[in-house]
């Protein structure tokens, strides 16, 4: 329900909704043996806006995300900033928006699939 009408925003553009958030993440993530991209994303420096009368909530914060495998020792992969839009809507807080800027890329070959993978 968070991300049922939200629209995710990064560097392939534009995608709406909670199942066309799963199939673009399914498509570009590598997943291993045990279910996971083997990573953890830390976010920091969160500052939330919230305006309880219009039940709209703004916030931006970094994201820095870690990898580690069997053959690869524990290393930052990415970092970028995170900008989001929230809405309650009956009740509940739910996602509107997430915009991701990435600043800082390093090796992501065992994260991302190849780009031209499918083609």
């Amino acid at each position: 329900m968070l991300l049922a009408d939200a629209t995710f925003i990064g560097a392939a553009g534009p995608v709406r909704g909670r199942d066309a958030i799963e199939t673009m993440l399914r498509d570009i993530l590598i997943v291993y043996d045990d279910g996971t991209p083997r990573t953890k994303h830390v976010t920091t420096n969160i500052a939330i806006e919230i305006d309880e009368e219009a039940g709209s909530a703004d916030s931006r914060s970094y994201f820095t995300v870690l990898q580690a495998l069997p053959e690869l020792a524990l290393q930052p992969i990415v970092s970028g900033r995170y900008q989001d839009r929230f809405a309650r809507r009956d009740g509940r807080w739910r996602f509107v928006e997430r915009r991701v800027r990435t600043d800082l890329v390093g090796d992501v070959s065992r994260h991302l699939r190849p780009a031209d993978a499918d083609q």
